[in-house]
């Protein structure tokens, strides 16, 4: 195509404009009754859009409102499209993206943390080893015979993914993470 045709206006010389895909963390409170995470989780399959991490549990037992915080990856346009449809499913109170909350009280990211669970075995030098690098990590042993551990951590992902990396080599077996549970920085709530 000659700069003629892009001088005209041609509909065929229409750029690709590139988006920034960003990871953000979204919290929504929702009526504490059987379907709504079907129906919350169903928008996302609908549409094809991935959910990273997604952890549900009710926080407020006299009003039966439940948390749900999803972890998703999309660019500002798809971001906005979920916030916007999670705000029409009729037992849905409220929607905040907390990632853009965060950023606009001058921080990367909300308060996010994660616990797992990870299972490792071991004889030796080896299973000391593994103590030495779990109080490193301050992770707990909640569980131990002279074959296993089983340690607690809990924190931001990326630790989380360090200490389950540093584990692998020693006898990792087992991994179970929560998801990510998130809080707005300040004296506001949700």
């Amino acid at each position: 195509m000659n700069a003629q045709n892009a001088a005209s206006g041609s509909a065929y010389f229409l750029t690709e404009e590139t988006q920034l895909v960003e990871t953000h963390t979204l919290s929504i409170l929702v009526d504490n009754e059987p379907g709504v995470l079907a129906r919350v989780i169903g928008l996302f399959s609908g549409r094809g859009y991935n959910i990273e991490s997604l952890t549900v549990s009710e926080t407020e037992h006299e009003k039966h409102l439940s948390r749900i915080t999803i972890v998703t990856r999309g660019t500002a346009n798809v971001l906005d499209q979920i916030r916007h449809s999670l705000e029409r499913i009729v037992p849905v109170h409220r929607v905040v993206d907390l990632t853009y909350h965060a950023q606009q009280l001058g921080h990367d990211r909300p308060v996010e943390r994660e616990l797992a669970l990870i299972k490792v075995v071991g004889q030796g030098e080896t299973r000391a080893e593994m103590l030495r690098l779990a109080d490193a990590f301050k992770a707990k042993v909640v569980d131990a015979t002279v074959e296993h551990f089983i340690f607690e951590i809990t924190g931001k992902g990326a630790k989380i993914d360090q200490f389950i990396s540093i584990m692998k080599p020693l006898g990792l077996i087992e991994v179970c993470r929560t998801g990510v549970a998130a809080m707005i920085r300040g004296a506001e709530g949700m």
